[in-house]
């Protein structure tokens, strides 16, 4: 008897530590929040891009982060180079200069231009009503995320206008994101 409990707590345990971000895309994301509003996180990647596949590895399989994510977000993973189509704000948004024969770096996404996206990996984070609140770029371990996660989606970063404010910010988190 003591064994199948064991096991069974085992399982139980590995389930915790083995949850995933549930990635959808941006339409995906935007008809969502049409029948439950939330805010979006929209991570902006490059198949080249090395600091993005590490973010994806290291940061989005950590369990507290995808946790976080999937509880309060619409996660949405983003090709800043890709041909997926997006309708936002009434407008298509399109690759029309993308290269399928093309390695390594291709031509930028109408909607990663649209967002101002100059660097990858980019996140960037919609209010839920598809507004744009910020992006926040490079590469971010599951602590930096967690203080960006939890600021933008308890509405902290409207009480931050300025650098200071930003910096009292930051010290004055409590992370509780494992390490």
């Amino acid at each position: 008897m003591k064994s199948l409990i064991y096991i069974v707590s085992l399982v139980f345990s590995f389930q915790s530590f083995a949850q995933e971000v549930e990635w959808m895309s941006m339409n995906e994301a935007l008809e969502a929040q049409e029948k439950e509003p939330k805010k979006i996180f929209l991570d902006v990647y490059t198949t080249w891009c090395g600091p993005c596949k590490a973010m994806d590895k290291k940061t989005f399989n950590h369990p507290d982060v995808a946790r976080y994510l999937n509880e309060h977000y619409y996660a949405v993973k983003f090709n800043g180079e890709g041909t997926e189509t997006v309708f936002y704000n009434d407008f298509e948004y399109t690759n029309p200069n993308h290269d399928p024969n093309r390695k390594g770096r291709n031509a930028q996404h109408l909607f990663a231009a649209a967002l101002k996206v100059q660097a990858y990996p980019t996140v960037v984070f919609f209010d839920e009503e598809a507004n744009i609140i910020s992006p926040v770029r490079g590469y971010k371990n599951p602590q930096q995320l967690e203080v960006y996660l939890k600021m933008i989606n308890e509405n902290h970063y409207k009480e931050i206008s300025t650098p200071e404010d930003w910096k009292e910010y930051q010290v004055n988190f409590e992370h509780q994101f494992k390490q």
